[in-house]
């Protein structure tokens, strides 16, 4: 089971989340998008519940905000992830989005507060098994300094690709690297 996570403000059916579903879905494999809550601790928490309700063995793709949720959920339970211009101190970066802050799918607002941004620290790690981490980032990102996740997962697998922007353009070209870390022994 592939569990694909959505950054902030997004939603199980957005682009990325589309493009990775339409694409596994053709090579047969199971593939999950939830749209989760905003709220870090609901959000861990159906991720959570997906883990331990799945008896194959289960793969994490985050995104941002998915991708900090995705590192701290593959290090509690030793599984692979793909993190894809991962957002390694949303903490600090999600600060600037308090107050109403817009749901990209459907252009809503909810309410991004301190609380939140301090529920975020609960889910800080240090990295137990490096081999199980994938990092894709675009030098171009223009709301996270990859440097940033290139440093804190030193010797993990990773692409660093020039230009590009922070939804990571042409994600499409990666699949077939993606799917070979998926299925390689660790």
């Amino acid at each position: 089971m592939i569990i694909y996570i959505h950054g902030f403000g997004g939603s199980g059916l957005g682009v990325k989340s589309s493009l990775f579903r339409e694409y596994f879905k053709s090579k047969k494999l199971n593939f999950l998008s939830p749209s989760l809550s905003y709220v870090p601790e609901l959000a861990i928490q159906t991720l959570e519940e997906l883990i331990n309700s799945y008896d194959e063995n289960i793969t994490l793709i985050g995104s941002s905000l998915g991708g900090y949720y995705a590192l701290y959920l593959a290090n509690k339970y030793n599984l692979k992830a793909i993190l894809i211009n991962p957002s390694i101190l949303p903490f600090c970066t999600l600060d600037n989005y308090k107050g109403n802050a817009k749901n990209f799918y459907d252009n809503s607002t909810f309410l991004w507060n301190e609380k939140h941004i301090l529920a975020l620290k609960k889910y800080e790690i240090k990295i137990k098994n490096k081999e199980n981490f994938f990092l894709l980032v675009q030098k171009g990102d223009e709301l996270l300094d990859y440097k940033i996740a290139v440093e804190f997962l030193e010797s993990c697998k990773m692409t660093i690709q020039d230009n590009g922007n922070h939804s990571f353009e042409n994600i499409q070209k990666h699949f077939k690297s993606i799917v070979e870390f998926i299925i390689s022994k660790s």
